[in-house]
C-alpha cells in the first residue's frame, strides 16, 4: 500500500531510506536541518564499505584503552568529562557491553549488514555509471608494534571463522600488494572483501537522483517538536512549518536524541567527533586503503586525492576543531608512510563530523513501540556510510510492513527502554 513517508535527516542513511522507500512506491518528504551544501558526517568520512569492521566499538579492552588515552591531548580517543546523566548512563552501558560474549553475538550481524550493504553499493555503481569511485581493492590494517599485530592476527582469525576473509601479511607481502607507496611497518592484515568510494560524490549523485524522481527534500528545516495522539505521530513541527505523513523516520545521526526528546524518548547515543584532511597532490598515492592501527587513522585514495581520517572525541554535538587531535593524526602518518611530512598538511582544511555512537556499537533500526508509525535509523558509529544502503532498504521494508531482508530484532530502538 502506498504511504506518505517523512524522513528527518539528509545524510546517507536518510537518503538511502528515501531511495528504497520511493522504489516501493511511497511518497517521500525529507527534512534536513543543514543547508543544501552542508558537509555532514556522510561527506568527509573515510569512504569505507567495511565487512572487516565486524567487531563492535564496545569490545574487550576498549575501557582500558580509553582510560590510557585520556591524559594525552593528541590521542585518537577522548571523552570530555561531564556530569551529564545521559553521558554517564551511556558510559555505563558501554562498559557493560565491552565483553567477548557481546562481540561473538554481534559480529555475524555486523558482517551481514556490511556485506549486504556492499551488494547494494554494487547496484548503485551500475546505476550511476561508476561515477562515485566505488572500488573493490580491499583494506590493509598496518601495524608498527608486535602487540598490535598480535591483536590484528586474532581479529583475522575471528574473521575467517565467520566468513570475513582475512590474510596475515609480512612487510614484504604488504609492499607487493601496494608498491605505489613506501611503508614502514612490521606486518598487517589484508581484508579483500572491503571496498571504498568517494562519499561526497555518492551523496551528491543520490540526492540528484531523488530530486529528479520526485522526492521532496527541504533544507534548513529543523525539527522543533511533534504532534501526537493515541494512534501515534500525527505531524512534525519544524522551523519551516508543520508536516504530516503516514510514517515517520528519524535518521538524524548524532542529533537524533534531541529530535525525539520531546516525544519523551531517551535514546542512548553519544556523538563521536572525527576529523579528516584530504591532500589534493599527495607525495605518494596508495592504491589500497589502509588503517594505521596504533594511530587509528584511516587512509583512503579518492580519485587523484588522498584522505586521512581519524580520532573519536565524545564531547556532545560540538563541531569545533581541536588542533591537538588533528596534530596527533598528522604526526602519526610519517611513522607508517615515511615519505610524507607534517608540512604536507599545513595548508589543508580540516573537516570535522559527528558519528552517532550507541553504547553497544550496534545501530538502531526499526519501529518504536510507543509510536507505531515512527521508525529510527541511527547509531551506526563509524559505519554509517558502510551500512547506509542496507539500512535504507531495511527501513523501506519496515514502513511497508514487509518481512525485512535481515532479522533486526537485536537492532531495536527500544532495546534500552
Amino acid at each position: 500500500m502506498k504511504k506518505s513517508l517523512l524522513i528527518v535527516g539528509g545524510g546517507v542513511i536518510g537518503l538511502c531510506s528515501a531511495y528504497y522507500a520511493h522504489a516501493l512506491g511511497h511518497e517521500i518528504t525529507l527534512l534536513e536541518r543543514g543547508a543544501s551544501d552542508h558537509k555532514g558526517c556522510s561527506q568527509g568520512n573515510a569512504g569505507y564499505v567495511s565487512p572487516s569492521h565486524f567487531v563492535p566499538l564496545s569490545s574487550p579492552g576498549m575501557v582500558g584503552y580509553g582510560l590510557r588515552m585520556l591524559p594525552d591531548p593528541e590521542s585518537p580517543f577522548s571523552i570530555r568529562p561531564s556530569l551529564d546523566s545521559n553521558l554517564i548512563q551511556w558510559a555505563y552501558r558501554f562498559m557493560r557491553a565491552c565483553n567477548s560474549t557481546h562481540v561473538e553475538k554481534s559480529a555475524p550481524l555486523l558482517r551481514d549488514l556490511n556485506l549486504m550493504s556492499r551488494a547494494c553499493y554494487e547496484e548503485f555503481d551500475t546505476q550511476f555509471g561508476g561515477e562515485f569511485g566505488f572500488t573493490k581493492r580491499g583494506l590493509l590494517n598496518l601495524c608498527k608494534t608486535e602487540e598490535k599485530l598480535e591483536h590484528e592476527i586474532h581479529t583475522a582469525e575471528h574473521g575467517n571463522r565467520i566468513g570475513v576473509t582475512a590474510e596475515v601479511l609480512t612487510p614484504k607481502e604488504i609492499a607487493e600488494r601496494d608498491p605505489n607507496i613506501t611503508m614502514d611497518v612490521i606486518g598487517g592484515v589484508f581484508f579483500p572483501q572491503d571496498a571504498h568510494l568517494i562519499p561526497q560524490r555518492f551523496v551528491a549523485l543520490l540526492t540528484e537522483y531523488l530530486v529528479k524522481s520526485g522526492v521532496r527534500i527541504l533544507y534548513g528545516t529543523e525539527v522543533t517538536g511533534w504532534k501526537t495522539s493515541q494512534r501515534g505521530i500525527e505531524g512534525v513541527l519544524t522551523s519551516a512549518g508543520t508536516y504530516t505523513a503516514n510514517e515517520y523516520v528519524v535518521a538524524g545521526g548524532a542529533w537524533s536524541p534531541s529530535i525525539v526528546r520531546s516525544l519523551n524518548m531517551k535514546l542512548p547515543l553519544q556523538a563521536g567527533k572525527g576529523y579528516s584532511m584530504t591532500l589534493a597532490t599527495p607525495r605518494q598515492h596508495p592504491s589500497i586503503p589502509a588503517i594505521l592501527t596504533e594511530a587509528r587513522v584511516a587512509v583512503t585514495p579518492m580519485g587523484t586525492t588522498l584522505r586521512f581520517a581519524g580520532t573519536m572525541e565524545v564531547m556532545g554535538t560540538d563541531l569545533s576543531i581541536n588542533r591537538n587531535r588533528v596534530n596527533g593524526i598528522i604526526k602519526s602518518i610519517p611513522k607508517y608512510y615515511p615519505e610524507f611530512r607534517p608540512e604536507d598538511f599545513t595548508e589543508e582544511p580540516v573537516w570535522s563530523g559527528l558519528r552517532p555512537c550507541s553504547p553497544d556499537g550496534l545501530p538502531y533500526i526499526g519501529r518504536t513501540k510507543r509510536y507505531p508509525n515512527l521508525s529510527l535509523a541511527t547509531g551506526h558509529s563509524m559505519l554509517g556510510l558502510s551500512m547506509g544502503p542496507i539500512t535504507g532498504k531495511l527501513i523501506a521494508e519496515v514502513v511497508s510492513d514487509e518481512t525485512t531482508s535481515l532479522n533486526i530484532t537485536a537492532l531495536s530502538p527500544d532495546r534500552y527502554a
